[in-house]
């Protein structure tokens, strides 16, 4: 897993290819992270399906509580399919807009 710290938010990328072993690295040292907003970049992975992206709701709807973002950068996949409870884009630029939008949303209150 490879860490990458930059103002108020952390990009976590999977360097594994493994994204159970990925899911568990970052529900073990979820504390370290907490108070950041988190992008997860899983863009190396092949072949994810919906599942895959479900297994980190509990823990993206556990982040979003604590008002900071959680967003999933994912290639090639069906983003329709996605619950509205979570956030996946194709790009880590996108990741990063949409944690901007959301922290001017919180700074208005919304």
């Amino acid at each position: 897993m490879k860490v990458d710290e930059k103002g108020h938010t952390v990009t976590l990328k999977d360097t594994q290819g493994d994204i159970n072993a990925f899911r568990e690295k970052i529900e073990s040292e979820y504390n370290s992270f907490k108070n950041l907003n988190i992008i997860l970049d899983v863009t190396q992975d092949t072949g994810l399906g919906l599942n895959d992206i479900l297994s980190f709701l509990s823990l993206s709807n556990k982040h979003r509580k604590s008002k900071k973002s959680f967003v999933m950068v994912v290639n090639d996949f069906d983003f329709n399919e996605v619950p509205d409870e979570m956030i996946v884009v194709p790009t880590v630029l996108e990741a990063h807009d949409i944690i901007e939008m959301e922290e001017i949303e919180r700074d208005l209150g919304f």
